[in-house]
C-alpha cells in the first residue's frame, strides 16, 4: 500500500510530467496526482500520415523541435513556475528508443537544474492511471484491459503500481492490427478510428473472420491470424474481380477482434472475483469495444470504466498520475535513468 506523504509546507504536491514514447510530444502539470492543471499534446499525425505509419527517426527529430515549447506551455497554462514543481516524471519505456531519449534527457536536465526528484514511469502503467484521473473514486483492485497501437495486456491491478499480468499479445498488438488492415484497405493512418467509424455503417455478420482464443486456459492474444485473413479476403476478391464492400469488411474485422477481447476480459474478471473492468490505451477509444464490453459486463453484474478519449491516446497527464503514486511510494530514479524500449509492465526497482 502506498505511503501517503504529508503535503509539502502544508499545501500540495505539483508534478511535471513528460511523455515522448512515440509520436506525441506531451507535458502536463498535476496537483496531488489526479487534478490536471494542464495537459499539452503536440501530435505528429499529419507528419507521419504520408508514410502510412510512424517513422522513428522523424518522430525523434520532431520531439527535439517541440519539447521545450510544449513544457513551457504546460507550465504557463497551469499558472505555476518551475520553482513550484516538486518532482518530475517521464516515460522511459516502452517505446521508440530515440523518441524516449528526448524526453528522458530533458527530464534529467530539468531535475538536475531544479534539484528535485526524478521518477521514471512505464508508459503502459500511465495508460492504466489515466482512469484515476477520469474516475476520482477508482481504487484498486480491478481488472484492466490495455489496448493500444503497441500493446495488448490483460492485467489484474492489485494496488497502485502493483500488477499481475494475466495475458498479453503473442504477435501484433490490437492497434497495430487495426492500422495494418486499414492500410490494406486504403483508408489511411491512423487506422483504428477510421475502421471504427466505417464499421458503424457496415454489416458485422457479412464476412466470417476467424476468432483466435488460443488455449482454453490462456489469457494471451493473437491478432496476426485475423489480420492475414482480412488481407487474404481482400486479395481474393480483387483477383475474382468481385465487389469489396469496405464497411462490411471493417465491421466484420472489428467485431471479430472485439469478441475475443471482451470474452477474455470478462472471464479473467470472474476468475479474480472482481466486478470492475477498466479499459486503457488508444484503442479504449473504440466505440464498438466500449459498447460491447459494457453490454456483456452488465449481464454478469460488472461495471466498466474508461477514460475520456483525450486521455486514451498518449498524453502526459496519465504519466503525471503514475509519477505521483510512484513518488509517494518512495520510488525515485537517479540521473543515470536511461530509455528502455522493451520495458515490461511492473518492471522497476523499488
Amino acid at each position: 500500500m502506498n505511503k501517503i506523504l504529508p503535503p509539502k509546507n502544508g499545501k500540495y504536491y505539483l508534478t511535471l510530467a513528460i511523455e515522448s514514447s512515440c509520436d506525441e510530444t506531451a507535458a502536463a502539470v498535476l496537483k496531488d496526482g489526479r487534478e490536471v492543471l494542464s495537459n499539452i499534446i503536440s501530435s505528429q499525425i499529419d507528419v507521419h500520415k504520408k508514410f502510412g505509419g510512424v517513422v522513428p527517426e522523424v518522430a525523434s527529430r520532431k520531439h527535439v523541435e517541440n519539447i521545450d515549447m510544449v513544457i513551457q506551455q504546460a507550465i504557463d497554462e497551469a499558472k505555476v513556475s518551475l520553482e513550484d514543481i516538486d518532482h518530475i516524471g517521464v516515460t522511459y519505456g516502452p517505446g521508440l528508443v530515440g523518441a524516449l531519449l528526448v524526453g528522458v534527457s530533458t527530464a534529467k536536465a530539468m531535475a538536475y537544474a531544479l534539484d528535485i526528484p526524478l521518477v521514471g514511469v512505464n508508459h503502459i502503467e500511465g495508460h492504466i492511471c489515466a482512469n484515476y484521473i477520469q474516475h476520482p473514486e477508482l481504487k484498486p483492485p480491478f481488472l484492466c484491459l490495455i489496448v493500444s497501437g503497441g500493446h495488448t495486456h490483460l492485467a489484474y491491478v492489485k494496488d497502485y503500481g502493483v500488477y499481475e499480468i494475466l495475458g498479453r499479445t503473442r504477435d501484433d498488438a490490437v492497434g497495430e492490427a487495426f492500422d495494418k488492415v486499414a492500410r490494406a484497405m486504403g483508408l489511411g493512418y491512423p487506422g483504428g478510428p477510421l475502421i471504427d467509424q466505417l464499421s458503424k455503417i457496415g454489416d458485422s455478420k457479412a464476412i466470417k473472420f476467424p476468432r483466435s482464443y488460443l488455449e482454453a486456459d490462456s489469457y494471451d492474444f493473437s491478432f496476426s491470424g485475423i489480420k492475414s485473413a482480412v488481407l487474404n479476403y481482400l486479395n481474393s476478391q480483387k483477383q475474382k474481380e468481385m465487389e469489396i464492400i469496405e464497411a462490411d469488411v471493417a465491421a466484420s474485422f472489428q467485431v471479430a477482434v472485439i469478441e475475443v477481447l471482451v470474452t477474455k476480459a470478462i472471464k479473467a474478471a470472474k476468475e479474480k472475483h472482481t466486478d470492475q473492468i477498466v479499459l486503457a490505451g488508444g484503442v479504449a477509444a473504440n466505440s464498438g469495444l466500449r459498447e460491447h464490453l459494457k453490454k456483456e459486463a452488465e449481464k454478469e453484474g460488472m461495471h466498466v470504466l474508461y477514460p475520456d478519449i483525450k486521455l486514451c491516446t498518449d498524453n502526459a497527464a496519465m504519466i503525471g498520475c503514475a509519477t505521483f503514486y510512484d513518488y509517494i511510494d518512495g520510488y525515485k530514479k537517479d540521473l543515470y535513468l536511461n530509455a528502455i524500449p522493451n520495458l515490461k509492465l511492473g518492471e522497476k526497482n523499488r
